[in-house]
């Protein structure tokens, strides 16, 4: 573990030298931009090295994954996101682990974090997925959809609509995936100006290994990297 350490921390400096340049070229402040530390490719064991490299906010995305990992002792000091597909029959274990769910991509979804939510005395902390791409195999609200649940997003008293995520094409190159995160800044800015006031849309969730950096030039204040973050490291699955 001495040796994948120093390679993660490596690849850690890397990855946050690339983030802070591309927010210096797009006239931001690196500060306005978190990494997520995306731990599903890894067990828990090589995810507490990222912990210990100081990258504490980590994300998974699948709730059983999620649920081992959180009651891993060496996970103890990490914060977590919830990134993937959340079924609703795992929402309720899962609220209670998490800071911030991005992927909340039905109306059907939000409604069950709402209830759960009041059933367990908190407030979620969510986002809202918008299929910026348009693919049919992508999750996510339609623009016009997004636009009708805000609107009506005081009716969801239990949750804390922080801002929106992306996914960007699967072809097309980076390009293309620059003109879907500039699609969700836009969107944001748009539904920022007529959203109740109990909505917050502080947070554009976008970019990956592959694509962060088009990401943050447009905007993004989390990227969600997993892969870039263990290159050079041979660890068993989670």
């Amino acid at each position: 573990m001495p040796y994948a350490r120093r390679i993660i921390a490596d690849n850690i400096a890397r990855i946050r030298e690339r983030m802070d340049a591309t927010a210096h070229a797009a006239g931001r402040s690196p500060h306005e931009v978190q990494l997520i530390a995306v731990t599903k490719y890894v067990n828990a064991a090589t995810a507490a090295v990222l912990v210990e490299c100081g990258c504490t906010t980590l994300a998974e995305s699948r709730p059983q994954q999620l649920w081992a990992k959180v009651a891993a002792p060496e996970l103890a000091g990490a914060r977590w996101h919830f990134v993937g597909k959340l079924q609703r029959n795992k929402v309720r274990r899962t609220l209670p682990l998490v800071e911030l769910v991005h992927s909340v991509d039905s109306v059907r979804l939000l409604a069950e974090v709402d209830a759960q939510a009041a059933e367990l005395g908190l407030r979620a902390r969510v986002l809202i997925e918008i299929n910026c791409s348009g693919e049919q195999a992508k999750q996510g609200f339609a623009a016009d959809e997004a636009r009708r649940l805000i609107a009506t997003a005081d009716a969801y008293r239990h949750v804390e609509i922080a801002g929106l995520m992306t996914m960007a094409a699967l072809h097309g190159g980076r390009q293309t995936a620059r003109l879907n995160f500039a699609a969700l800044r836009e969107l944001r800015d748009e539904l920022a100006v007529s959203a109740p006031p109990a909505v917050r849309l502080d947070v554009l969730s976008m970019g990956m290994s592959g694509d962060f950096e088009e990401a943050i030039a447009e905007g993004a204040t989390m990227v969600r990297i997993g892969s870039a973050l263990f290159t050079g490291v041979s660890c068993d699955s989670a």
